[in-house]
């Protein structure tokens, strides 16, 4: 065990006092791992626009004082007790959702929503005890999606903490622990293109071109960009995207015009934004007969999803995913391996990078809509 192990830290944690203000660096003290439970010192970690949303708390419940983050890699520091398959000086990817492999979703091989360790927003406390482990001079500091990696060092359910090879950059690796797996393995897990097949994404975010990026190593020959952001465009070319859309540019649906530029619709499509029209959409522009639409974005809670019946009827497959369909602590592994292999590009998604002390300029980047991923270096 690491000379800290049993005690507390007290480190550097970038806090959220209130919804929409900057970030203060403060000091804060993080108590030790309790059962199944590890702490582990964040080397790197990024932004992802989840944070921002919660950060800002429109719609969303508001839990303040925060330490978000939640794409990031790390070392484990010290374990707690049960602990069995990590020991302090394990590289690790900390993930916002987890894996017991003890319930049905665990045990089944489609479904990667454990009964445990899934994704909960609103909770900003540990499972075992519903209490945080972080404070400043007695306050307690609420948890953001179980991870936390705003923060020097931070405790997470081992569950929720994927081990990965040490070989691996985590500069750069950290960008699995999220969004870029989510695009990626909504595309190679679920939509499925065969080689040669026409693809459409909506959004060229980081998640959508994470997506496109999958199309490009599945081998479709057509990749079809669909965002209202022209300057996206430019860029997206260096994620195998062929062909842009914006829908502002036409006088009609944006379905109607990527089924005649693709005689009858794509073969499969993957929506990235959120947007419910968007979702609709991307379903209604694939082919009758074999298309598969794949919803990647997260809705507004009161949105709906509106199409013909006729649309199902004539053999279109719409489906949903959720973290690519990944389970982290048995996939996520082997798709950094894909990284270590060069099948896989993250480098390109990297557009800025900042010290710990200028957390908020990452803020200020995603809000401007400035780049893909900012990466953020604890120790600097």
């Amino acid at each position: 065990m690491s000379a800290t192990a049993g005690q507390v830290i007290r480190c550097k944690a970038a806090v959220a006092w209130e919804a929409g203000k900057p970030l203060v660096i403060e000091e804060v003290e993080v108590e030790p791992p309790q059962k199944m439970e590890v702490r582990l010192k964040i080397l790197f970690t990024s932004l992802c626009h989840t944070d921002v949303c919660f950060w800002e708390a429109k719609g969303q419940t508001a839990l303040f004082p925060r330490i978000y983050g939640h794409e990031a890699g790390g070392i484990v520091e010290s374990v707690g007790e049960g602990v069995t398959d990590l020991q302090p000086g394990d590289h690790v990817l900390p993930v916002f959702t987890g894996e017991c492999k003890e319930c049905h979703h665990c045990k089944s091989s489609e479904s990667n929503m454990c009964s445990l360790l899934r994704i909960n927003t609103d909770r900003g406390v540990m499972i075992s005890d519903g209490k945080t482990r972080f404070s400043k001079n007695g306050q307690p500091i609420y948890h953001f999606l179980g991870t936390s990696t705003f923060s020097e060092y931070t405790v997470t359910h081992v569950g929720c903490v994927a081990k990965i090879n040490p070989a691996a950059p985590l500069d750069k690796v950290c960008l699995l622990s999220c969004g870029i797996a989510t695009g990626l393995g909504a595309t190679l897990n679920v939509a499925k293109p065969t080689k040669g097949s026409t693809v459409a994404i909506f959004g060229l975010g980081a998640v959508g071109l994470a997506a496109a990026e999958g199309a490009r190593i599945s081998g479709a020959s057509r990749i079809i960009g669909v965002d209202l952001n022209a300057n996206r465009f430019n860029e997206a070319k260096k994620f195998g995207v062929t062909e842009f859309v914006n829908p502002k540019d036409y006088d009609k649906p944006v379905q109607q015009v990527i089924a005649e530029m693709t005689d009858g619709g794509v073969d499969r499509s993957l929506e990235c934004t959120g947007n419910v029209n968007l979702m609709i959409s991307a379903f209604e522009c694939v082919h009758d007969g074999w298309g598969v639409a794949v919803l990647v974005g997260v809705p507004n809670k009161d949105d709906a999803f509106k199409t013909h019946p006729i649309n199902l009827l004539n053999e279109r497959t719409l489906k949903g995913t959720f973290f690519g369909n990944y389970k982290p602590r048995s996939d996520i592994p082997s798709v950094v391996e894909k990284y270590m292999n060069k099948e896989l590009e993250l480098d390109k998604f990297i557009t800025h990078q900042v010290s710990f002390s200028e957390i908020n300029k990452a803020f200020d980047l995603m809000l401007g809509g400035q780049g893909l991923r900012c990466i953020i270096h604890m120790e600097n």
